[in-house]
């Protein structure tokens, strides 16, 4: 090997996070180690910042709850719940100068099209498991949804 590009791996090593590099070409070895230090970040928050829920104890059977209170004081009305069969996008009208497929308040039957969940561009169409009435849409257009997540309820 010559000396430029034995100089040349050496910085390659030397500037990358490997700490041991061994190389054998025929009757020679290189054998490079470093002692990198990982580098941690610590956040470092002010007691005055935290809010105060947090700075309680905290039972066994108590968890604290970092989400925001608007969120919480919605309840989901009861009735079936149609889950989404996959992980896409969600999209509530075929195309977006387009009525979306459903409202709340609508009717609609067995197997109407309530929405689409767009999955590696093969869009998926998601039709009703029941008949009756839309009492909540629990998503937005083009929002992500996860596999199983609650998508709509109906009553």
């Amino acid at each position: 090997m010559e000396f430029e590009k034995m100089i040349e791996l050496i910085r390659a090593v030397s500037d990358s996070n490997l700490t041991e590099f061994h190389l054998k070409d025929g009757e020679w070895q290189l054998d490079l180690a470093t002692n990198k230090v990982q580098e941690t970040k610590t956040v470092v928050v002010k007691e005055s910042e935290m809010p105060a829920k947090l700075m309680e104890p905290v039972s066994a059977q108590e968890t604290v709850s970092l989400e925001p209170a608007a969120e919480k004081t919605q309840e989901q009305p009861s009735g079936n719940e149609v889950k989404s069969p996959l992980v896409g996008t969600f999209y509530s009208a075929s195309s977006p100068d387009a009525e979306p497929f459903v409202k709340v308040g609508d009717t609609v039957k067995k197997g109407q099209v309530l929405g689409i969940v767009e999955a590696m561009k093969l869009m998926n169409e998601i039709e009703s498991e029941f008949d009756g009435t839309v009492k909540a849409i629990l998503i937005e257009n083009e929002q992500m949804v996860e596999y199983g997540q609650p998508l709509f309820i109906i009553e």
